[in-house]
């Protein structure tokens, strides 16, 4: 088993999802600052003191609990105080893409050529255009080059275009970190990219470090896919058994250069890292011309991006990616920025005609949420992913999302895609597969997390002892703990533990038994290889 490179956390400034979140017509009224006001179960009571934890000494909560069928307010703390939900901003940009784009969405990536075929010469230009598929892999690469191949082209006189122009030329969204830069979770966005494994982590490469034979050696380093867009600056040594597995592996700011340093000691395992490449379109580009070489065709001009087909180039060969509904398995589950971020563009293609931007996808998601009853003005939101700041949305806005979206003719597919709390699969647990293990709300749980640095968030549905089902959302920040995911856990367990009539309080664990958040700064689905 490869080994993740032990490298310093960057400090997240995301997640936070301006939430949108709707309960078409659904009356969900705030009125105690915490509690309900008729309730005698003892329910708000056990949530005041979990809440109550030293771990939130200073900080702020947004927590909601409604009954799903009827809206009921169970317990509420801070209804509508917008805070930093994180990565639960993916809540409303999954369901706005489902209603906007349709269950049955595909990104198709198209092989299309200019000018004049004579005999196995094509007199002109082959275009590689994408239109925001991030799933796309090295392989389906292969495979469109294979097409052009079997179509008899052997040679092109021109140019190789990569036509990225369904979404528009920003890359990173609105106040990313600088030093999230060449983490894997924040790769820079285009129509055109690649994807280096099945967990779709697209704009990536992944660097795999071996010791040498002996200490003194240089370490063996490889590449995947294998491509010259990057290069790698070796600066690592090999020490001694037992000596210091410190290695470190970051790509350069505004290069595809990518450092190695550190040591690793002789007999250590592979180390592992995910590392975003700068301009994902080149990458793309450059990994298809490697597969056109592979398959026998040669491009005698330049690579050059950015620029569109002409209207009447031929189509040579397509690829269309997965359904929307299967993508937001990996989209979900894995908490996968890249997607909710192409999704977003997506939309913003759709509703203008004009390229795809944050600006007109997030109006499109608003538009969306309006469209359910939920108020955009009281949200804000500048990404698709949660990884702004900027982000800010209250638990009551996410708790009438839950419900609205109940009655949407997609909500099944939705609904799956959720994390399950205590599933150990990864694309069925997703990151909540190594929480709550051991209690009522094993397998019971479905929900969507967020973190970043003084930011949680923890909001889904979850089913009382009753077989009522209940919908919550609890939204965190300004804490100091290292991680206040043992509250959220607690509370999730609480609701599933109780009944209508009688409320089963939870402690929460300690803090040094959550695997999942170990630095509270990432969410468990962002580290590689997955250990949560």
């Amino acid at each position: 088993m490869s080994r993740p490179v032990r490298r310093v956390p960057a400090r997240l400034r995301h997640w936070i999802w301006p939430a949108v979140l709707g309960v078409a017509a659904a009356t969900l009224t705030w009125s105690s600052p915490a509690g309900a006001d008729s309730d005698r179960s003892g329910l708000p009571e056990a949530i005041d003191t979990i809440l109550g934890d030293p771990r939130m000494a200073g900080g702020t909560a947004s927590v909601v609990v409604a009954d799903a069928a009827s809206g009921d307010v169970l317990y509420q703390r801070g209804p509508d105080t917008r805070l930093v939900p994180a990565s639960s901003t993916k809540m409303l940009t999954s369901a706005a893409a489902m209603a906007r784009l349709g269950p049955d969405h595909r990104f198709t990536t198209d092989v299309l050529a200019d000018g004049e075929r004579h005999g196995r010469v094509l007199k002109g230009d082959l275009y590689l255009r994408g239109t925001g598929d991030p799933t796309t892999l090295a392989k389906d690469y292969g495979q469109l080059a294979a097409k052009v191949a079997d179509s008899g082209i052997r040679k092109v006189s021109g140019r190789l275009v990569a036509d990225d122009t369904r979404f528009d030329d920003r890359r990173i969204g609105d106040t990313w970190g600088g030093d999230d830069e060449s983490s894997y979770y924040a790769a820079q966005i285009s129509a055109l990219s690649v994807a280096p494994d099945t967990d779709y982590d697209t704009g990536t490469v992944i660097v795999e470090v071996a010791p040498g034979k002996r200490a003194g050696d240089g370490p063996r380093v490889s590449v995947t896919p294998r491509t010259d867009y990057v290069d790698i600056d070796l600066r690592a040594k090999t020490v001694a058994a037992g000596g210091a597995d410190a290695l470190t592996v970051e790509r350069r700011h505004g290069e595809n250069t990518i450092t190695v340093s550190g040591t690793v000691p002789v007999g250590a395992d592979p180390a592992r890292e995910w590392v975003t490449v700068w301009e994902p379109t080149g990458y793309a580009a450059a990994v298809f011309r490697d597969a056109l070489a592979a398959h026998g065709v040669r491009v005698s001009g330049p690579t050059r991006t950015g620029t569109a087909a002409p209207e009447d180039a031929r189509r040579l060969a397509a690829h269309d990616s997965m359904t929307l509904k299967d993508l937001l398995i990996p989209f979900m589950k894995l908490s996968n920025n890249m997607h909710a971020e192409s999704l977003t563009k997506a939309m913003g293609y759709k509703a203008t005609g004009r390229p795809g931007s944050w600006g007109d996808g997030t109006t499109a998601i608003g538009g969306y949420l309006k469209g359910i009853g939920v108020d955009p003005a009281e949200l804000r939101q500048v990404d698709g992913s949660g990884l702004s700041r900027k982000n800010l949305a209250s638990a009551g806005q996410y708790v009438k999302l839950l419900r609205a979206v109940r009655g949407e003719p997609w909500f099944a597919d939705w609904y799956t895609s959720l994390s399950v709390a205590c599933v150990p699969d990864k694309f069925v647990g997703g990151s909540l597969r190594s929480r709550m293990c051991g209690t009522p709300a094993a397998g019971n749980v479905r929900a969507k997390v967020g973190s970043l640095t003084g930011a949680s968030a923890l909001s889904g549905y979850v089913t009382d002892k009753d077989g009522r089902e209940l919908v919550f959302s609890i939204v965190l920040n300004n804490y100091l703990a290292a991680s206040v995911k043992p509250l959220e856990d607690a509370i999730a367990v609480t609701l599933a533990s109780s009944t209508k009539d009688r409320a089963v309080p939870v402690r929460p664990r300690s803090t040094r038994g959550v695997v999942a958040e170990r630095d509270g700064a990432t969410e468990c689905a962002w580290r590689k290889p997955a250990r949560c």
